[in-house]
């Protein structure tokens, strides 16, 4: 077989075991073997053949061979792309293999990337695939607004360019974006309009993340029983393969042991156990302590929540985090360890008021009110109509500077700015910029 014969037989087979991700396990396995036998050691593809082979592991319980290579190392599977740059499509292939192993830096870097040669070279057509990664990226390392930012952006564009697929795919991280902000409506509306697509079938399975956005939604807002009802169908069957379902595997094991039935998280959680000895990433690690904590005796769900919160402190995961120090400080509280759980409390009341995370702020609160500490003050003027991040940026908008001056004072994007600002305008009554310096922020 001629060179470009046999590079051609791999990117097919490279292509067939992501397409075979939604196929089931036997058609994986099946995928995976025909790659193998594949393998052309020279083949600029190689490593892309071998890092699929890697991720799909957990699944098809076959041995990894990796080449010698440390997959958990993000540079390594960054690594893949730049070896591929002049193949077309691998860089956001990676992107997405990235999720699938716990690696939203990568994805978000690689993305970047995309988005921004997207720019210079004016290919809008392929700025909602870019940005639908970067967007996925944001989300789950816990950054909503960042991540708002891009979906919206890529949502714009694909309608433009009557991109309908994408149209379709960005309701997966809206959605979920739109159940940490509580937003009931947009989260329903967007996940009623993916099952109405669904004709027959399973839909845990052709739209996984409907189940996963409106779980974490009912989650947040204290609603146990229907969360569970949600999450318990992504644990079953063909479903549980799924990056949504792998990542909502957390939500399952808090709404089970919230409704007083644990037992329902359990296979789901030792999959998930699984999956983080397989991706090695100190976060996921972070997550199994806080799940474990859950799940366990009294006697060491303490221990397992002061040593996930202090793993979070060397990482980036501020949704995560605020989540494990809300659960530790309630599991403080009902212990009778007040005046330690206040300190957890405040801190996870912090930080969903810093990521718009309404619903969960909202409990951080009644916990600290249960606790023996009134809810922290409010301003009642026109900074009350603003979330603090919001406040934040336009109170330095009003002072003169720059989107891309607040995004390097605030470490971000200059992207996420503009979205802030542009969601701030209708609620102080004013259309642009100018008219901010007019405003009394300050009034109480």
């Amino acid at each position: 077989m001629a060179d470009t014969d046999r590079h051609l037989a791999l990117s097919l087979l490279v292509e067939a075991l992501h397409v075979g991700w939604y196929a089931g396990e036997r058609q994986l396995a099946e995928s995976v073997a025909r790659l193998r036998s594949a393998l052309v050691p020279d083949d600029p593809l190689t490593p892309l053949a071998r890092l699929s082979m890697h991720a799909v592991t957990p699944i098809v319980g076959v041995t990894d061979e990796g080449g010698g290579v440390d997959w958990a190392e993000p540079g390594a599977v960054a690594g893949v792309a730049r070896g591929a740059a002049d193949e077309p499509g691998v860089a956001i292939l990676v992107a997405g293999i990235g999720l699938i192993l716990g690696q939203e830096t990568v994805t978000v870097e690689l993305a970047e990337e995309q988005v921004e040669s997207a720019r210079r070279q004016g290919r809008v057509g392929w700025l909602p695939q870019a940005l639908f990664y970067l967007a996925c990226g944001w989300q789950f390392a816990g950054w909503p607004a960042q991540a708002t930012a891009a979906a919206q952006e890529a949502l714009a564009i694909a309608r433009d360019t009557d991109q309908r697929q994408w149209i379709d795919r960005l309701g997966e991280p809206l959605a979920y974006l739109a159940a940490v902000a509580g937003d009931t409506d947009g989260c329903r509306r967007i996940t009623d309009e993916a099952l109405a697509r669904v004709a027959g079938g399973d839909p845990a399975w052709q739209v996984p993340w409907v189940y996963a956005a409106l779980g974490l939604l009912e989650l947040g807002q204290g609603r146990a029983d229907s969360a569970l009802m949600w999450l318990a169908p992504l644990a079953e069957g063909r479903a549980r393969f799924h990056v949504s379902a792998t990542r909502s595997t957390p939500d399952l094991v808090e709404a089970a042991v919230r409704a007083g039935r644990p037992a329902e998280a359990a296979e789901a959680f030792r999959q998930y156990e699984r999956w983080a000895a397989h991706a090695r990433q100190p976060w996921i690690d972070a997550v199994v302590l806080r799940c474990r904590a859950l799940l366990g005796p009294d006697e060491t769900a303490g221990e397992s929540y002061a040593a996930a919160l202090s793993a979070y402190r060397r990482l980036n995961r501020p949704f995560d985090e605020a989540r494990t120090a809300l659960l530790y400080g309630e599991w403080l509280r009902r212990a009778r360890r007040r005046a330690e759980a206040r300190t957890y409390l405040d801190a996870a009341l912090d930080g969903f008021e810093k990521l718009e995370a309404v619903p969960w702020a909202a409990r951080a609160r009644t916990e600290l009110g249960a606790a023996g500490t009134p809810a922290p003050h409010r301003p009642t003027g026109l900074a009350a109509r603003l979330t603090p991040q919001e406040l934040q940026i336009v109170t330095l908008a009003a002072s003169g500077l720059s989107n891309k001056d607040i995004a390097t004072r605030l470490f971000l994007s200059a992207r996420t700015v503009g979205y802030h600002l542009y969601k701030a305008y209708p609620k102080l009554g004013v259309v642009s910029r100018a008219e901010l310096s007019d405003l009394d922020l300050a009034a109480v």
